[in-house]
């Protein structure tokens, strides 16, 4: 039976006032809030600025049980240098992030650059990066990484390559892990398209079909809060 791990990628969205936050409610509650609907939460802001460890602790102390939390590595890793010469930064973040969520750290995600283009040294880069002691995620934005060289390499280190639904890239479920990751952009408009129930039941049906222990998604259509309401019903779909 799959284990279903499903939320926002971020929380502190002003535009969520009064559509999902409370009139009234202190920004400083909001997490708490969203803690109270959902069970997982995708860490954005990590991508553009290092999380402190007291705002890491706090995030660990507020959630409850059971709560987990995908980290998107910094920008610096993936879009500056481009997993060169990025050892150190890397070893920090992992321990940064593991010290401050301990056992709610899920998966450490990183997003590659749209004008990073598949190589056997790109790729190799990747792996010789990547720590095994950690759940990592990788998120393509160039088309030529849905290829069956990347998917027996990352099969072979326990990496995920997650799925996406985006305007301008192939959505399909790649399930090359025990854990399967996917993430909602928007697919029509990106970061706004609101998901169909209908689209929501066939993309169920598709992971139901794979060998999978865990499925984390995150919705990042955030605009107008598509993105809670299309978590909210996946929610009720998988029966959480």
């Amino acid at each position: 039976m799959i284990r279903w791990h499903i939320g926002c990628s971020g929380f502190h969205y002003k535009h969520w006032k009064s559509l999902f936050y409370p009139e009234g409610l202190a920004q400083s509650k909001w997490f708490s809030f969203y803690a109270e609907h959902f069970d997982s939460l995708e860490l954005n802001a990590t991508f553009y600025r290092t999380p402190t460890p007291k705002s890491l602790a706090n995030w660990y102390v507020i959630s409850p049980p059971g709560f987990n939390f995908a980290v998107k590595a910094p920008r610096a890793i993936t879009h500056y240098r481009k997993f060169n010469d990025v050892q150190d930064i890397i070893t920090r973040f992992y321990d940064l992030i593991q010290t401050g969520l301990q056992e709610k750290l899920a998966a450490t995600l990183f997003q590659l650059h749209p004008n990073y283009a598949y190589t056997e040294a790109h790729l190799e880069a990747m792996l010789n990066n990547l720590s095994p002691a950690f759940t990592n995620v990788v998120e393509f934005r160039h088309p030529s990484w849905w290829n069956e060289q990347v998917y027996i390499a990352f099969a072979e280190r326990n990496i995920v390559f997650s799925g996406i639904s985006h305007p301008t890239l192939p959505n399909g479920l790649v399930s090359n892990a025990r854990s399967l990751y996917y993430r909602f952009h928007g697919a029509n408009e990106l970061y706004s398209s609101e998901y169909s129930t209908a689209e929501l039941l066939e993309f169920v049906r598709l992971v139901e079909e794979k060998d999978v222990s865990d499925a984390y998604i995150f919705f990042n259509n955030d605009i107008g809060g598509a993105a809670v309401r299309n978590a909210a019903e996946l929610k009720k779909l998988v029966s959480l």
